[in-house]
């Protein structure tokens, strides 16, 4: 598949100065120096792409690095011509077992009809101990080899085209956090264990903690970090050089969440210059504990209707954490019901 008619086109889409002017909003939204109560990123005008380019599906682009370029080069030119204020990137997107699979796990593909990015089989408890015997997973397993080869090709476009180069982000994988990695590895029979066997989770943490790091410096040998100060992550600017999910945590109750998660989220967060938390679900039980994490400078959340908001406000604006992708809906209901955001919120219009 011949890529660069596509990626000419959008070369030719990208207009700096109006990339120039968002990157501003987006650089004093960070620095918490938004005027706004809320902040909503504008472009000052949309441009449109002048080639129709082919809908890819998650399917095929798992196997085809061109599609997998195509894929992502793709919603970054229809963000510039929607005009909206969304940050543009691109990512290896090989789905949240991207760190599980050296673990020994194996893939689970979605059916094509979903158009959903892969998961994968746990290991079961007896397996999972195997794999903590085993020790540190190798960077070479080759779902992580097209992990990085794609990272190159980024790279690649990126001696090629300046424009793209300057404006387009290229974000670290999904890496997810270090419970959630071992919740894909091991499966549902870990919540039991928090129980019958803790050091074991300790063990089990600590070890894909340090994996985690190596596969992100990894990562930043072949992409190196964009800017000392922020980084971008799915369509957002943040703070710090990380994204760590924590979705798993919504199925613990808070004090677990003190002694088997932050310290490790942590020590990412200390190894890679602070950064962004997300989290599905109810995190509402265990805000007020992640509130306190040295270098969490911002919170991404989707599901805001299904927790009590003035505790999550209360333990991450209130503190000076930023919300970032904000559900618009959810934003104006806090808005009408007289709640302020001193500028520390981000959502889309």
């Amino acid at each position: 598949m011949n890529v660069e008619p596509y990626l000419e086109d959008l070369e030719t889409q990208i207009i700096p100065e109006i990339e120039e002017d968002l990157l501003a909003q987006w650089r004093t939204f960070c620095a918490g120096r938004c005027k706004e109560d809320v902040f909503i990123p504008r472009r000052k005008a949309g441009s449109p792409a002048k080639r129709q380019w082919p809908k890819i599906s998650v399917n095929a682009a798992l196997d085809d690095f061109d599609k997998m370029l195509l894929q992502q080069y793709q919603s970054c030119s229809q963000t510039l011509a929607s005009g909206g204020g969304s940050m543009l990137g691109v990512r290896s997107n090989y789905g949240v077992p991207t760190l599980a699979m050296p673990f020994g796990t194996a893939p689970f593909i979605m059916d094509d009809a979903a158009d959903t990015l892969p998961n994968c089989y746990p290991l079961g408890t007896e397996k999972t101990h195997a794999a903590a015997d085993g020790g540190m997973p190798s960077l070479d397993h080759p779902y992580l080899a097209k992990v990085w080869e794609m990272g190159r090709r980024f790279v690649d476009v990126n001696r090629r085209y300046p424009k793209i180069a300057k404006y387009v982000f290229i974000y670290h994988p999904d890496f997810q956090g270090p419970m959630d990695v071992l919740e894909l590895v091991w499966g549902s029979d870990i919540f039991i264990s928090f129980i019958d066997e803790p050091q074991f989770i300790h063990r089990m943490m600590r070890l894909i903690t340090d994996f985690y790091i190596s596969a992100m410096q990894m990562w930043q040998s072949i992409v190196p970090n964009w800017d000392a100060e922020v980084s971008c992550h799915w369509n957002l600017m943040q703070p710090g050089q990380i994204m760590i999910r924590d979705d798993s945590a919504m199925n613990l109750p808070p004090d677990y969440f003190t002694e088997f998660i932050r310290p490790y989220d942590q020590t990412l967060l200390d190894s890679f210059g602070g950064g962004c938390i997300h989290a599905c679900g109810r995190v509402d039980h265990y805000s007020p504990q992640f509130a306190g994490i040295r270098g969490m400078r911002a919170f991404n959340m989707s599901q805001p209707h299904l927790n009590d908001m003035e505790k999550v406000y209360h333990d991450t604006v209130d503190q000076g954490i930023l919300l970032v992708g904000f559900p618009a809906a959810a934003a104006k209901q806090a808005k009408d019901r007289g709640r302020r955001f001193g500028g520390l919120m981000q959502t889309d219009e």
